[in-house]
């Protein structure tokens, strides 16, 4: 997987770099710290992702994807940003970006969203993801059935499907599609963003065990 890296700031390339280049079959592609700069070496170097910050001075990364897709490029963006706030995140979906990942996230959270939105997957990052998921909740949520909420309760607990279909008396067969229906009208992608909703709207309280 070929990725390339833009930013304004050379040390936080450098550093982005070295992070990505830790991982096997990552090939650190090229970087820029404009628009001018992204476009050639996007097209230049054709790579299956981009790590792109938002703001690039004066310039915005939302205007580097809109340009090169206009141009044809069809690689994934992540966008790498320290803004959590809902203006920017919605500009950005509508943007059509892969990831939002702010920048005081951890390399082994970034490298995660790489590797999910190379599967052709979405990652948010959990503060952006409950932010959002508290909004969305209301009309979300009705759309669930009595049984679905109380998968979804467990599933936010941290049951797994066997622990479910024994708590509720029914097959893990029907747990799964229970399962599959709550993240259809949620709208999420798997089971952890539905655990995630689950206790950022206050439906169940994930209080993990302990060892001694």
């Amino acid at each position: 997987m070929k990725i390339v890296i833009v930013d304004d700031h050379p040390l936080v390339r450098r550093g982005l770099a070295a992070v990505i280049s830790m991982q096997p079959n990552v090939q650190f592609a090229g970087e820029a710290k404009n628009q001018r700069e992204a476009l050639m070496v996007l097209e230049e170097t054709q790579p299956d992702l981009v790590l792109l910050d938002l703001k690039l001075g004066d310039e915005s990364g939302l205007d580097i994807i809109k340009a090169s897709r206009r141009k044809g490029f069809s690689g994934k963006f992540i966008l790498l940003t320290s803004s959590a706030s809902r203006e920017d995140f919605l500009k950005a979906e509508e943007a059509g970006v892969d990831g939002y990942v702010l920048k005081e996230a951890l390399p082994e959270e970034l490298l995660y969203a790489i590797q999910l939105v190379s599967k052709g997957r979405k990652y948010y990052d959990p503060t952006i993801l409950e932010n959002k998921l508290r909004e969305d909740a209301g009309s979300l949520t009705d759309e669930l059935t009595p049984k679905e909420r109380e998968v979804l309760i467990e599933l936010g607990q941290g049951a797994c499907n066997r622990e479910i279909a024994a708590k509720l008396f029914i097959s893990e067969f029907t747990v799964k599609k229970h399962v599959s229906q709550i993240l259809a009208k949620l709208r999420l992608t798997d089971r952890t963003q539905a655990a995630l909703y689950a206790n950022a709207i206050g439906l169940a309280k994930y209080e993990p065990t302990t060892t001694v």
